[in-house]
């Protein structure tokens, strides 16, 4: 009997020692969160701030749409903050994006325009770096002028719509779609059904339209500066050279040289508007809490 009872006992300690190594784990992972949740907040709205007059910076990096952090609501706020900071003397929008949302390059195009009108003594330069098509150069247009490195890839004054179909691999599968919808087009474009040609047509009549959009705003935007070429607005995009060439661009400037010889402040602040860590840290903490809730739930804690 005591047999057992030691075995008893050293298992019931080797268990406590189990549960007290989980918990010095989890307290350590909650403090590391922490420590990255303060150094970034600390960070979040670290915005020089000068009683000088200075050049302000809004940077679009990555893809533009509103689950990212390049969303309308990011860019401008950061927008307005730049234009109606009171020693701001111009604006530099620097873009480094393939595109994106044309929603979204829409509403910030929009809103630069409503910008230098409430703002005109401001002007702002959109400053083109490694790439600046699509959604991006709908967004570059309404900058009173853009610039580029030679090297920049820059255009793709177009829209599209890409997907997958997979009705032969369901068909080798020996899977059968079933579908059932209330109205013609509810199942528009299912990927597991076949392409039916009307529908592609109501497809290409959406594309067009967005795509006169597009270029209705660029149009806007450049004014008289884009040359007449046939391949302007198909979709094609050019190394700097030739974007020179075609109107697109005003020239070959990086941020620093616009800001010392064009707006003539080489004293740059910038006024991204950073996203939102307190949401991403309290995401996070919500995804440790369910993995400690599992654990437990499973006897590991």
């Amino acid at each position: 009997m005591s047999d057992i009872s030691e075995a008893l006992a050293k298992e019931i300690l080797h268990s406590l020692k189990i549960k007290k190594r989980w918990s010095i784990f989890f307290k350590t992972l909650f403090f590391i969160w922490l420590f990255i949740f303060l150094f970034l907040i600390s960070g979040e709205k670290n915005k020089t701030k000068t009683d000088k007059p200075h050049t302000a910076l809004v940077k679009i990096d990555g893809v533009i749409a509103e689950s990212a952090d390049n969303s309308s609501d990011n860019i401008t706020t950061g927008l307005n903050n730049a234009f109606s900071a009171k020693n701001s003397k111009g604006i530099i929008l620097r873009i480094n994006s393939p595109g994106g949302s044309p929603v979204t390059a829409d509403y910030i195009f929009n809103e630069i325009r409503r910008l230098q009108g409430k703002y005109p003594e401001k002007k702002i330069y959109a400053v083109c770096t490694e790439v600046c098509a699509s959604a991006a150069y709908y967004v570059a247009a309404a900058a009173n002028e853009i610039y580029a490195n030679p090297a920049s890839l820059v255009g793709s004054i177009s829209v599209l719509y890409d997907g997958f179909g997979f009705v032969d691999t369901l068909k080798k599968l020996g899977i059968e779609r079933r579908m059932v919808t209330s109205g013609k087009y509810k199942g528009y474009l299912d990927p597991y059904s076949p392409l039916v040609p009307e529908q592609l047509e109501k497809l290409k009549e959406m594309l067009n339209t967005l795509h006169e959009q597009f270029v209705k705003d660029v149009k806007i935007g450049r004014k008289d500066k884009l040359k007449n070429d046939p391949d302007l607005f198909s979709g094609l995009y050019w190394t700097g050279v030739k974007a020179l060439e075609l109107g697109i661009i005003d020239g070959f400037l990086s941020s620093g040289q616009v800001a010392r010889e064009i707006i003539e402040q080489p004293e740059i602040i910038d006024y991204t508007d950073s996203p939102n860590y307190w949401s991403k840290f309290t995401e996070q903490m919500n995804f440790g809490t369910k993995i400690i809730n599992s654990l437990k739930a499973l006897k590991m804690l």
